[in-house]
């Protein structure tokens, strides 16, 4: 009694290729806005456990070192709402990011972060 044949077809190898190079391009071109983003909300993070009473102007130059460290382009320091909420800084920031797929086709991302608890 013979076995029938398995395996993957012709067709469906193409499909199943054209599917992954789908998502890496998706992978690609969102994984560097998101590694933005999370290095931008580290850093407010870090900067509000560091200097809790800082003043608007100590946080904006404490954010513009570490933004050129981080490499953070998206938000300059002038982008970033500080309150006092009782004895607590609060940092805000909240932008849109476009991100290029291919031809006329884009992604909008709204991020938003905040070191209120």
């Amino acid at each position: 009694m013979r076995e029938p044949q398995r395996g993957v077809s012709l067709m469906g190898l193409i499909f199943g290729l054209f599917l992954l190079v789908v998502v890496a391009l998706f992978a690609m071109k969102l994984i560097p806005s998101y590694l933005e983003y999370s290095a931008a909300k580290g850093a407010i993070e870090a900067i509000a456990q560091e200097k809790p009473g800082a003043t608007p102007v100590e946080v904006r130059t404490a954010f513009e070192m570490r933004s050129a460290v981080d490499n953070i382009s998206s938000i300059k320091p002038a982008d970033l709402e500080i309150v006092r909420d009782g004895g607590q800084t609060v940092i805000e920031f909240a932008y849109r990011k476009e991100v290029p797929l291919f031809t006329n086709v884009g992604l909008y991302i709204d991020y938003t972060a905040s070191t209120r608890q």
